[in-house]
């Protein structure tokens, strides 16, 4: 969990690119030996990354390990995945993709009744399977053993054969200009047939996620109907979701 001076230390460094050490200090208001203890704990994270004479962002090609994924912000995660579910109605249909907050809602989903999810994530099926009163279908495809998420072309063929109520996608970043990006093109397809398949697309992302890069653009935002996030948008990003007519559900 990062702490309230770090998500300013990381917004803004997502702001400017690249900044020295010093500069960051200043901004701050802070000493550079905290800066660089917070730094050093976010390179950790790879959330940040240190470069010769300054601090800016990881790779835009390479995800943070799922084990990573798993434990970072993980009580946002959890706030987010209870707000789906209480606007899940019971008895409807679901598509839901790869991702730690997917997973997340799955375990919110425990008590529905009636649903009928469609998913590429066998982690997702796995916990969704104790529910009795919910019917799980898995797409075929190819597993990633790192996250257990299933990507081809055989799970788009798969996919496209539902129309559910309701998609559910998580990724990895939103970008300044509108757009939805994520770092695999296999599981970037994946998650486009998922969009055109729902009736309704709810998109789960907490505040990290915003202004974060990644390399393979999946979506726009005004292919969105709601963004369920953990904290209001940063400012830059108000107009950029009003433009898409999404609606921003911020989880208490």
């Amino acid at each position: 969990m990062l702490n309230p001076r770090q998500r300013r230390l990381l917004e803004v460094v997502r702001q400017k690119v690249t900044m020295s050490v010093e500069e960051l200090a200043q901004q701050l208001d802070v000493t550079p030996q905290t800066v660089r203890r917070d730094v050093k704990q976010m390179e950790e994270a790879r959330l940040l990354a240190r470069y010769h004479g300054g601090v800016g962002l990881p790779s835009s090609v390479e995800n943070i390990d799922y084990s990573q994924r798993q434990v970072f912000n993980s009580d946002a995660k959890r706030r987010i995945a209870a707000a789906v579910a209480a606007q899940v109605p019971h008895g409807c249909s679901l598509l839901i993709n790869i991702g730690t907050t997917t997973e997340e809602v799955a375990r919110a989903l425990g008590r529905h009744t009636g649903l009928h999810v469609v998913t590429n994530n066998l982690n997702v099926a796995a916990i969704l399977a104790d529910n009795a009163a919910c019917e799980v279908i898995v797409a075929g495809g190819v597993v990633r053993g790192r996250d257990r998420g299933i990507v081809g072309e055989a799970t788009i063929d798969f996919i496209r054969q539902f129309k559910v109520d309701i998609g559910i996608i998580g990724i990895s970043s939103i970008d300044e200009d509108g757009s939805l990006r994520d770092f695999d093109a296999r599981e970037v397809k994946v998650a486009q047939a998922i969009i055109e398949q729902s009736r309704e697309v709810w998109l789960v992302a907490d505040q990290h996620k915003f202004g974060r890069k990644a390399l393979v653009r999946l979506a726009d935002l005004a292919q969105v109907d709601i963004l369920f996030t953990d904290a209001p948008p940063p400012p830059r990003f108000a107009q950029v979701l009003r433009d898409a007519s999404v609606k921003v559900h911020v989880a208490a």
